[in-house]
């Protein structure tokens, strides 16, 4: 690729720049809709929307029919309104998570370029929008992209509305997107919406002893506004359920960060291999990224510094917080972000060429240790799964390879060449990073068990047919069955929800027993989902039974036909 030093750069040229946003949506689009949803978690969140849209009860979420508290509604609208419009689907039930991600593209393009200049907002967008992690997750329906899409309005709102020079109205609207973006963020995923952008400003004021920031975030109109966007909801569930409170504030959110009480503890190191891989294609400037932070001029407002402690601070809480799950950090990508696009704009091109080299070698490393992954699996059909995933992620380091070469070559092409680079870098990590995700679809589609939807509907011939889940809770079947299932023996996370309503499951697994030998008995359809160790003693007990569909999770199983 010969690039002339001279040449005006891409990103002077607002052709390249709309060819650029216009491929990058489009593949962003494609993609949400191009995968099975895998279980947990959006299989958990689109059943909860789809039970939501169907039990018109907008104010107690349920799972599986049972109350559910572990979190607020904001996802489940969102996705209840996208059914209620688009209908039920895999794109459909990921949309909320799209636009959120899109969400926070956009706000740290527009905010590097009000704080620093246009190039930084660009270069920005362009590393939030190619990072493995954020377009990873803006392409999983769960709740931590949700939140990380609140969170960006908080945080860009903040910096914009204390950034020098801002005009009186400036900082008033900017402020309160930042209140609404706590708010927005408080429905998410609860406390910490503005628990932790609270801190970030506690530490932040502690650290530059800027304490007429407090007097500038008209905290009267932006505690009316919070409160308005957030109480209405925890007021009316409280009067439905009075047992929510005690659960939500104390058990998921005291006991959670303070206890294993979730058995998802983890190392004080747990989150840097997320990290390190999540920045990728970046990698090789996230060092320098943070430095500009440490090293800004202690003078007037300091966004740098507080995108450092931003960053810094979210990852030290969930480090030492008693609950780890890998998407808890996603919230400091954006301000990581706005912190390399900030470096990369003034940086040598020998920066970029050691970032390159360092993705290229990734993806070398990738394709000389990607045959080793192909024969991994537990059984035949995971080993033949990861043999066809393998041709997926040999063409994505392929990809990562190149690209990172191609960067390389082009970064010492001049000023021109630099931008280039760095839209190399950003395309080809961003499609690596899809074509790594799409070819998961197979996986994903085994652990959802959806190959399996079309003979169980053939079951349910009525809508009162009898569908139980014996010894597992299948979080994906029930979105595409549109069907709750009665659980058996276990409770899994709706064990709260089951106490305060016990009728819903059968406990024991002889009542099963005896209740499908009934079915049997009066010639009634019935299908379960069983567990692979259960079914085998359900055979050792001669219980009537036909397969009508197995894989080494699962086995499902119906009545006798008369």
């Amino acid at each position: 690729m010969n690039i002339p030093k001279h040449t005006q750069s891409p990103f002077e040229s607002p052709r390249t720049l709309w060819a650029l946003a216009i491929g990058f949506l489009i593949v962003w689009f494609y993609m949400l809709g191009a995968r099975t949803l895998v279980p947990t978690d959006e299989g958990r969140y689109a059943e909860m929307g789809r039970e939501m849209l169907a039990t018109g009860d907008w104010i107690t979420l349920r799972l599986n029919g049972i109350k559910y508290f572990e979190k607020p509604p904001l996802q489940n609208w969102m996705n209840a309104l996208t059914f209620s419009v688009f209908g039920l689907g895999d794109w459909q039930a990921r949309l909320w998570t799209g636009l959120c991600g899109l969400i926070g593209v956009a706000s740290v393009a527009y905010t590097g370029n009000k704080l620093f200049n246009r190039r930084v907002g660009i270069i920005a967008a362009l590393v939030l929008g190619s990072s493995f992690y954020w377009a990873g997750m803006g392409h999983v329906n769960s709740l931590d992209m949700g939140l990380s899409g609140m969170m960006v309005l908080c945080m860009c709102g903040l910096l914009l509305g204390q950034r020098d020079g801002v005009s009186d109205t400036e900082r008033r609207n900017a402020m309160l997107v930042c209140w609404a973006g706590m708010a927005l963020a408080t429905m998410s995923k609860g406390l910490i919406g503005f628990v932790l952008p609270g801190a970030v400003l506690v530490i932040y004021t502690l650290l530059t002893r800027d304490w007429a920031l407090w007097a500038r975030l008209h905290m009267g109109k932006g505690l009316i506004l919070f409160f308005a966007i957030t109480a209405p909801w925890f007021i009316l569930i409280a009067l439905k359920n009075p047992e929510h409170p005690h659960f939500f504030f104390i058990h998921e959110h005291f006991q959670r960060f303070t206890s294993g009480v979730h058995n998802r503890g983890g190392a004080w190191y747990y989150f840097f291999p997320f990290l390190l891989l999540g920045i990728v294609p970046w990698l090789g400037v996230l060092l320098q990224g943070l430095w500009t932070g440490i090293k800004e001029p202690s003078a007037g407002f300091q966004p740098r510094k507080l995108l450092l402690i931003w960053a810094v601070f979210f990852f030290f809480f969930f480090s030492i917080s008693g609950s780890k799950l890998p998407g808890y950090i996603l919230p400091i990508f954006p301000a990581l972000a706005l912190l390399i696009g900030f470096y990369v704009d003034q940086c040598q091109a020998r920066a970029l060429k050691i970032a390159a080299i360092l993705f290229a070698l990734l993806g070398l490393i990738g394709l000389l240790f990607v045959n080793k992954a192909a024969g991994l699996g537990s059984n035949s059909i995971e080993t033949s799964l990861n043999q066809g995933y393998a041709t997926w992620l040999f063409v994505a380091a392929g990809i990562t390879l190149a690209g990172g070469l191609v960067a390389w070559f082009v970064a010492g092409k001049g000023h021109a060449g630099k931008d280039w680079s760095i839209i190399l870098l950003a395309s080809a990590g961003f499609i690596a990073g899809q074509v790594a995700f799409l070819g998961h679809d197979p996986w994903g589609q085994y652990i959802a068990g959806s190959a399996h939807v079309p003979s169980i509907k053939a079951e349910l011939t009525k809508p009162d047919t009898p569908l139980y889940a014996v010894g597992r809770y299948e979080q994906s079947l029930p979105f595409y069955l549109e069907r709750t299932l009665t659980l058996v023996e276990f409770p899994d996370e709706m064990e709260f929800g089951l106490k305060q309503q016990p009728e819903l499951w059968i406990p024991n697994r002889a009542d099963f027993v005896a209740r499908w030998r009934a079915h049997n008995q009066r010639g009634e359809a019935a299908v379960a989902i069983v567990r692979t160790d259960i079914y085998k003693e359900f055979q050792q007990q001669n219980l009537p039974m036909r397969v009508i569909g197995e894989d080494p999770r699962r086995v499902i199983i119906a009545t006798i036909r008369p």
